[in-house]
């Protein structure tokens, strides 16, 4: 028999509830609560929508200022702040010497200089195109990428509009390999200390850890139901980031940045 939790999960994956009675006995990954979740502090702009970590700090991108600001992760002290020349940038992340962001209302990934937010380069995003969430009148626009991620040098890319991740050439920006993302509204990737990617579905105020050669999900880390509250209302996460075996997620409703550690 189907039960709820079962019914959630093929959900998740971005599967139509008329198919999941076919399908169900093929979903074999636990779903767990996360544990404690902290605040860790207020972003400097209103909206942060972009989060990766290095030693430096953590990097937050703002959708509505379009604004980068490397803080300190204890306190989210500014070490430094500056302008880009983004439309509203979902995600962000840094390659060792230039930041990748996600530019996404022009549905372009730009590569900007880390000191100075000037545009070095850009490439269209793949997948780009009308969210699959929500009344038309309210997602009219066509959107491009949320989360990123560079590694082992590849550009990693969740786009809302296709549910897919792209893995990218920076050089070229041609796409070197896909697969599907959890649910329709991927969000921010984090990898995991064990080499898995992380990524984050908004709607379902969930975590999902992913094979990154097929994305397998090997487990769906879901927040409390009522926590984080910000006025009355549940929030949702946005953009994401591992450090320290720990996850941190922003919230663009609030302008705040969260913290747990990843469940065993």
């Amino acid at each position: 028999m189907l039960n709820r939790r079962n019914c959630v999960r093929l959900l998740a994956l971005g599967i139509p509830a008329w198919r999941i009675p076919g399908i169900a006995a093929l979903v074999r990954f636990p779903t767990i609560r996360a544990p404690k979740v902290e605040l860790a502090f207020r972003t400097p702009g209103p909206q942060p929508n972009g989060l990766p970590a290095n030693r430096d700090g953590l990097w937050i991108l703002d959708q509505k200022t379009n604004r980068v600001a490397l803080v300190h992760f204890e306190n989210g002290r500014v070490i430094r702040e500056f302008k880009t020349e983004t439309d509203a940038g979902s995600g962000i992340t840094f390659d060792g010497s230039a930041l990748w962001i996600a530019s996404t209302y022009n549905c372009l990934l730009l590569k900007v200089d880390a000191q100075t937010g000037k545009t070095l380069h850009s490439f269209p995003t793949p997948g780009a195109g009308v969210v699959k969430w929500g009344s038309r009148d309210e997602h009219s626009k066509p959107t491009g990428a949320h989360g990123l991620e560079y590694w082992r040098g590849e550009i990693w890319v969740a786009v809302p509009p296709s549910a897919t991740v792209y893995v990218m050439n920076p050089e070229n920006g041609s796409v070197l390999r896909s697969f599907p993302a959890p649910g329709v509204r991927p969000h921010g990737l984090g990898w995991d200390p064990d080499g898995s990617l992380w990524c984050t579905e908004s709607n379902y105020r969930s975590f999902f850890k992913m094979s990154p050669k097929n994305g397998h999900i090997q487990k769906q880390v879901m927040l409390p139901p009522t926590a984080p509250e910000v006025n009355g209302t549940v929030v949702v996460p946005h953009g994401m980031t591992v450090w320290e075996r720990q996850i941190w997620f922003c919230v663009a409703e609030s302008g705040e940045v969260y913290r747990f550690p990843i469940p065993s």
